[in-house]
């Protein structure tokens, strides 16, 4: 008796060998608190997808639910396929990089297919299921963001270098950034690829030096022409280019309150109208035909109007909470593709808020970005959640955060 008495005392005082902290490790549980955070922009997106969108969807339908219902679904789908990839071991993901980057590539040229191709307003970005359509550019920002990090980490050693570590990375970035500029019309998303594409070869160890130079030239090179080019054609650009067009409108939208402005300022209205409290849910004005699909890219101006600078806040605030828990998760992350892999998903969640933010409050030129958990879309919302699925995954091999 008293031997299995020493016994179990000396097992529990023994320092457990590796092999077995390693077992205590992998049995981490996920970061509840950004499941948390996740859950509640998600169900505020739910709330205000339904608040912003009835007015419409009874115009268009006759059903003031027919958007909020399809979110809801949706977000339900999103939510199962988190779960399930928050089980898959984020290391298979770089056996397959190479796959991966050729699929984001080439998904993006399915647009081009007649019958499977479908175009809107000028752009052809969507790929008809038949069901419903989705962006597939959606799928190559998550697929560069799993090539770069598997990319960056299998040549770390060659970050330092110009033509390698520097050149080299970004001709990969730069064929889905033509295809989505020349292709599908859609500069935004490019703009976002390239965006995500630096911060993680920053993180990675790239020169920042090397970044600043080609900005300067590269960016005032451009500056020039589009100087050249707007002073040539004037306000009649717009006419001929609709990004020249935003980019007058975004400078003075009260030039053209009628035309190319009428978005911008109503967005504006909604905002200023919202004051400190807000006009209650559900009190919004502008959403009544004024802001087009309120329910989309200027879901935030609604926000503002009923849920004021308060409203506003929180959901910001919650926003920068699901990036602080991001990073935390990339700086514990046990080896560089995962610690690069969060960084991705945390920077493109936090590109889209910035930018959508921006463009709402006329701060930048419309870009015609959507706002991570709050507009309306179905394959974005389980993307972004299948996107957040990794993250949690990943959280599950960190120390402590």
């Amino acid at each position: 008796m008293q031997s299995k008495v020493q016994n179990r005392a000396l097992n529990k005082n023994r320092t457990p060998n590796k092999s077995e902290s390693v077992g205590k490790k992998s049995e981490k549980q996920v970061d509840f608190v950004l499941i948390i955070i996740i859950i509640l922009l998600l169900s505020l997106g739910i709330v205000m997808v339904l608040s912003a969108s009835a007015p419409s969807a009874l115009s268009e339908s006759g059903n003031s639910y027919t958007y909020v219902t399809r979110q809801g679904i949706f977000a339900i789908l999103g939510l199962i396929a988190m779960y399930f990839i928050s089980k898959i071991d984020y290391r298979i993901y770089k056996k397959f990089y190479k796959i991966i980057y050729v699929f984001s590539v080439g998904i993006l040229l399915l647009v081009l297919i007649p019958g499977i191709g479908s175009s809107a307003n000028g752009a052809t970005r969507w790929i008809n299921l038949g069901f419903t359509q989705f962006q597939p550019s959606e799928l190559t920002k998550i697929g560069l963001i799993i090539f770069y990090a598997g990319y960056l980490s299998d040549h770390k050693d060659e970050l330092r270098d110009f033509k390698k570590g520097f050149l080299k990375p970004l001709i990969f970035v730069a064929i889905p950034v033509a295809i989505a500029y020349f292709i599908q019309n859609h500069l935004s998303v490019g703009l976002v690829m390239g965006l995500i594409t630096v911060i993680m070869m920053l993180v990675a160890g790239c020169r920042l030096i090397h970044f600043i130079i080609t900005g300067l030239v590269v960016g005032g090179f451009g500056s020039g022409i589009l100087g050249l080019y707007m002073a040539s054609k004037g306000a009649s650009a717009g006419a001929e280019n609709f990004r020249i067009d935003r980019i007058l409108s975004f400078m003075n939208p009260w030039e053209d309150p009628q035309g190319t402005g009428y978005q911008a300022i109503q967005s504006l209205y909604a905002i200023g109208s919202g004051g400190l409290f807000g006009a209650g849910l559900g009190e919004s004005k502008q959403k009544y035909l004024y802001i087009p699909e309120p329910q989309n890219d200027f879901i935030f101006s609604i926000l503002a109007e009923e849920l004021g600078f308060i409203g506003c806040t929180i959901v910001i605030i919650l926003f920068a909470l699901f990036v602080w828990r991001g990073i935390l998760i990339a700086m514990k992350a046990p080896d560089m593709f995962s610690s690069l892999l969060a960084t991705g998903i945390t920077a493109l969640v936090l590109i889209q808020v910035v930018i959508n933010i921006g463009v709402v409050t006329s701060s930048i030129p419309n870009t015609g970005m959507p706002l991570p958990f709050f507009s309306a879309g179905g394959t974005a919302l389980i993307i972004l959640l299948s996107m957040c699925g990794i993250l949690l995954n990943i959280s599950k091999k960190t120390s402590k955060v």
